[in-house]
């Protein structure tokens, strides 16, 4: 609904350029009075949609295998993530965890019916019980092997799995990864995007790192 939205109000603002333009070219005073007071009427409208929907909004954390959808610039909504996996260790190659290394593999898929597409710039944090942010370990990342970048493309039959590494405490309490996609222009568009995560005061949906298969170690 909150993509409809969005290009509806899109398409009504064009509209409303266009009358605005023969109003003042004709000189019809109630044509531009109508067109102003239809506009504002729509964006009270769109603001109270967008906030209530963000204020009646609940943080999801999602279980192993339970997809997470992102709508980016071009509001297609295909993309798709989901933690298929994730281990924990003290090692990794010769990389020594300060606390413990969590690595969380994460599955990359598209429901586009033709179009070949991939995610952009991807943000991966993980969050604790105490909102405290975690940054990926790139260096312990690395002795993992290669693997695909998160903006690689695929087609709708294919689908990526990297795994990322996050050096937590070893006390560390409700480990949840936060992802997010885009460039800057996604997000402020995702910023007035009615019902999306990212959307402003809107709560985000987390991914549960905390059902896990430990190792020993990593090579």
């Amino acid at each position: 609904m909150g993509v409809l939205l969005m290009l509806m109000t899109i398409g009504g603002v064009m509209a409303a350029i266009v009358l605005l333009f023969i109003s003042y070219l004709t000189k019809k005073a109630w044509l531009r009075k109508f067109v102003i007071g239809g506009v504002v009427v729509w964006f009270v409208f769109y603001a109270v949609m967008l906030i209530g929907f963000s204020l009646f909004s609940k943080e999801r954390v999602l279980a192993l295998n339970e997809p997470k959808e992102f709508c980016g610039f071009y509001l297609d909504c295909h993309m798709h993530t989901a933690v298929t996996g994730v281990r924990t260790t003290k090692r990794i190659g010769e990389r020594t965890a300060k606390g413990e290394f969590y690595i969380v593999r994460v599955k990359v898929f598209s429901n586009a019916k033709q179009a070949t597409l991939g995610l952009h710039m991807v943000d991966a944090k993980v969050i604790d019980e105490k909102k405290r942010a975690y940054d990926r370990d790139l260096a312990a990342e690395a002795n993992l092997g290669e693997q695909p970048p998160f903006d690689h493309k695929i087609s709708p039959v294919e689908s990526l799995e990297k795994e990322i590494v996050f050096d937590l405490p070893a006390d560390v309490r409700n480990p949840r990864l936060d992802l997010r996609d885009g460039y800057g222009i996604d997000h402020l568009i995702e910023v007035v995007l009615i019902d999306d995560e990212d959307s402003i005061f809107h709560k985000r949906n987390y991914f549960n790192i905390s059902e896990q298969q430990n190792v020993a170690g990593v090579k």
